[in-house]
């Protein structure tokens, strides 16, 4: 998410309640689908979510910090939230969310479930365009899934997995099967886009405007294979154009007049920065040069948010975000093969004090995966069932310790390779856990900060001990935390593989039974936990500063930034 996708910077929050935080996430997400598509109006609800509706400025310029270079802007390979904010506007797929996390119309004007709820026939809406002048077709969306699934790329796609909910996907995928016609999605004819599900799948139309299912121009893509790496050769659908890329530097965005939306959109420019200085960013939204900072990929100075908690021109928002901040152990390397010494580390670092002191009491100590806000059978996941998977007791980790030390033959576990993204929050929290394990179990730690994309590329080629991480929902389900550590996962950066988990997985994936879903889930949570490849360390809660003038964006409950419909009021 970082969701995500890969998140690639530290959320930090204010003290919230856990009421507060379900209340902003729990109305969200896929089961609330409609089964019918409609007219295609998903900008009436954003035009309805503004408050007030006041008078638009007579300039329509946001400026927002990425923090980052965004690793890539192809929709089948990003894997990252700085990357996904930038896809998220400048492209668009067959449906999209309201601020409510329910299903709307995208570049589908319209679609028709089968009974058995494993056929779905979609309408390409009329006027959708290509940056480029093309319609867009059922042929672009047909090609871009297959291309995702295609196990003969050179670089595999992170988030194929994310497609095999379609018929025979996984097959084709693994080279269980060679011909890509037998995967479940067809062009019937350039309006027409035929899907078959491998079995029923509630939230399948939220998955669908998430950006590993976003079409691609597939004639762009075939005469350019690294089209997304420039500005100028980049094909989009969406409600902005990708204008310029001055690579580590800045994005620009401007409004696309060929959107069918476009009298909907009021910016007529988006400006990114790509600054990765948090004091920096905070001074640069105090001078006026940003509209935005913080969440979702900014990041605002921890020791200066006590102030800003009392300084009212600050305008600091607050908003609860299913989203888990966490460490990877990469079990594919010794010592971190071992359970025991995975676990004694888990158990010997205080999250209260964390949260509290290191990052000033806003988020929620984490024992588990799945956050808070996801939702369950009948209410939440989280509520339903309790992260009580183990407990934080140095004596006991102290144990566990010696034992994993013995089993591998070690008097002495060797200095922790610790390494983290470029951020002062990163930073500080892998300082303070390297201190806890120092003090708790006499251990040394080599802290490390990397750039983003050096990062995100080591941790997926495990080359590391142990790593940063953060998780985001892709859409309102408990399996969007849980099937990325499937065996061989696309974004299973920790080596972990069990086969009995991976058995619960696949059973919560094809099964109709929400009680056997949710129970499954569970249990595969519970593996996860007490095999301990990740550190589970706090759920987040989002803080970020808006300007007052900046109306119609919003964070939703994944966490993830929408701004396609805002606009600057008059001020």
């Amino acid at each position: 998410m970082n969701k995500r996708k890969k998140t690639g910077s530290i959320m930090l929050a204010l003290v919230i309640s856990v009421s507060m935080l379900l209340s902003a996430c729990s109305n969200n997400g896929g089961n609330n689908a409609p089964t019918n598509g409609g007219t295609n109006t998903p900008a009436n609800q954003a035009e309805n979510n503004k408050s007030g509706e006041a008078a638009l400025a007579a300039e329509q310029i946001f400026r927002m910090n990425l923090h980052a270079e965004p690793p890539t802007l192809d929709p089948g390979m990003t894997q990252d939230n700085t990357s996904g904010t930038v896809l998220n506007a400048v492209m668009e797929g067959l449906t999209t969310v309201d601020k409510d996390g329910n299903v709307q119309p995208g570049m589908a004007e319209k679609w028709e479930v089968s009974e058995d709820n494993l056929t779905y026939t979609f309408t390409i809406l009329d006027g959708a365009t290509w940056s480029t002048g093309e319609p867009v077709t059922a042929h672009d969306f047909e090609f871009a899934w297959k291309r995702v699934l295609d196990p003969t790329k050179e670089t595999p796609s992170p988030y194929a997995y994310q497609l095999y909910y379609l018929k025979n996907a996984e097959a084709y995928n693994t080279g269980e099967i060679k011909d890509a016609s037998q995967v479940g999605v067809k062009a019937q004819d350039d309006k027409t886009l035929v899907v078959e599900l491998h079995s029923p799948t509630a939230y399948f139309l939220n998955l669908l405007s998430f950006y590993t299912y976003y079409p691609v121009n597939k004639a762009v893509v075939e005469a350019n294979p690294k089209f997304a790496a420039e500005a100028a050769t980049h094909s989009t659908n969406g409600p902005f154009l990708l204008t310029e890329w001055n690579h580590n530097e800045s994005l620009l965005l401007t409004k696309n007049p060929n959107y069918y939306d476009a009298d909907k959109v009021h910016f007529t420019e988006v400006r990114l920065a790509i600054i990765n200085d948090s004091n920096t960013e905070l001074s640069m939204y105090e001078t006026g040069d940003l509209d935005w900072a913080g969440r979702p990929t900014g990041e605002i100075p921890i020791d200066m948010i006590p102030s800003l908690k009392e300084d009212s021109e600050a305008n600091l928002q607050i908003q609860g975000i299913a989203t888990t901040y966490y460490f990877n152990f990469n079990t594919t390397k010794e010592p971190y093969d071992n359970v025991n010494i995975r676990k004694a580390l888990a158990m010997a670092i205080d999250r209260k004090a964390i949260v509290e002191k290191v990052t000033l009491g806003d988020q929620i100590p984490a024992f588990g995966f799945v956050p808070y806000g996801i939702k369950g059978q009948n209410d939440t996941f989280r509520d339903e069932v309790k992260d009580s998977y183990f407990t934080e007791d140095v004596e006991q980790a102290k144990t566990l310790l010696a034992k994993g030390l013995e089993e591998k033959g070690l008097t002495k576990l060797p200095t922790i390779e610790l390494i983290h993204n470029e951020g002062e929050g990163h930073k500080k929290l892998a300082t303070a856990i390297a201190d806890m394990w120092k003090t708790n179990l006499g251990v040394d730690v080599s802290v490390q900060s990397q750039e983003w994309g050096v990062f995100l590329t080591n941790r997926t080629n495990l080359n590391y001990q142990v790593a940063r991480a953060g998780w985001g929902a892709d859409y309102n389900d408990p399996m969007t935390f849980l099937d990325m550590w499937i065996t061989g996962g696309g974004n299973n950066d920790t080596g972990f593989s069990n086969a009995e988990y991976d058995g619960l997985i696949k059973k919560a994936q094809t099964s109709s039974d929400p009680a056997e879903r949710m129970e499954a889930m569970a249990a595969a949570e519970k593996i996860l936990m007490d095999e301990m490849p990740i550190l589970p360390i706090y759920y987040y809660t989002g803080i970020w500063m808006q300007k007052p003038y900046v109306q119609g964006v919003w964070i939703d409950y994944s966490g993830e930034i929408r701004f396609n419909y805002g606009y600057i009021a008059e001020h």
